[in-house]
């Protein structure tokens, strides 16, 4: 069994032994500490009641190391030193401060907003690796809780507090079909005269699906789902094939294919989603994703401007 170190001997007080040792003097010591002279020789004297022996001696006003202070001292630096790089292997575990930084999104914002923000953090910090990660907004806030994420680009979280979000932009939805439907010409879509109508979906766990579940609520009845994926771009393809309508976020419009059109709804039934970059709450100092935030920020600004 390992011996049981006494409370009086701490890692600051071993500081402040390896500090008075260099200084030559309690007063410089203290200056270099930027503490008292008193504090410093408070200290020395409990690492001698720590460690059950006499450190030092005094030889007229001036207190003088032993042998038995130096070879402390020589202990002290391997423990601190130790002490630090364990300190700074388990924040790389972490992530926190790490030269990678893990990335979660959206299928649906890989196509312009992840790349512009990993771009911006790189201007930033440029030695910085990025893992990206994608998932249903479920899967997300699931890995940013186990720490298999240090931040995630999705939906933000309701009713979140351990989570903490950066808003991004507010994402209108549209109704999405063929090219070639009667709904093409329309200049809004009535959802509640879509009854009949058949539909594709994302699966349970993706903001666009809650978004979705929350439109047909207000339309008053239960659409017929005939087919459902976890990949947005699949989601789009299999309106363009006839397989059924859906509801899509506005953002996807750059990458539909030419054989979707996207509409509005009418006001009862239009939803908007708060897309965000969300971290832990506890992680709100780490460097790297201070940068990301402040990369978050820059794309917001232009964000606003473009669509102002």
């Amino acid at each position: 069994m390992v011996a049981r170190i006494d409370e009086e001997i701490t890692f600051r007080k071993l500081e402040i032994l390896l500090a008075f040792l260099e200084a030559g003097s309690l007063a410089r010591a203290a200056e270099a500490l930027g503490v008292s002279a008193v504090s410093v020789h408070r200290a020395l004297h409990s690492l001698e009641t720590g460690t059950r022996c006499s450190l030092f001696r005094l030889e007229g006003r001036n207190l003088q190391p032993n042998d038995a202070a130096h070879a402390l001292a020589d202990v002290a630096r391997e423990v601190l030193q130790t002490m630090a790089q364990g300190i700074r292997s388990t924040r790389e575990i972490a992530g926190y401060a790490a030269d990678r930084i893990r990335i979660g999104s959206l299928y649906s914002l890989t196509s312009g907003t992840v790349p512009a923000l990993i771009m911006a953090l790189r201007l930033r910090k440029p030695d910085i690796q990025t893992e990206l990660v994608l998932g249903s907004n479920h899967e997300l806030l699931r890995k940013l809780r186990e720490g298999e994420l240090d931040a995630a680009v999705m939906g933000q979280p309701e009713g979140a507090a351990d989570i903490e979000s950066q808003l991004l932009f507010e994402d209108e939805i549209f109704f999405a079909a063929p090219v070639d439907s009667s709904y093409a010409a329309q200049s809004q879509i009535d959802l509640a005269q879509c009854s009949d109508e058949r539909f594709v979906s994302l699966n349970e766990g993706y903001v666009t699906y809650d978004r979705f579940r929350d439109a047909f609520r207000v339309a008053g009845f239960e659409p017929n789902v005939v087919m459902t994926t976890n990949d947005i771009f699949s989601l789009m393809n299999l309106v363009g094939g006839r397989i059924g309508c859906t509801l899509l976020p506005g953002r996807t419009r750059s990458v539909l294919p030419r054989s979707v059109c996207l509409v509005p709804l009418l006001p009862e039934f239009q939803m908007r989603q708060k897309i965000s970059v969300s971290f832990l709450r506890t992680r709100e100092r780490d460097p790297n994703l201070l940068s990301l935030l402040a990369a978050c920020r820059s794309y917001s600004a232009e964000h606003t401007a473009a669509q102002g």
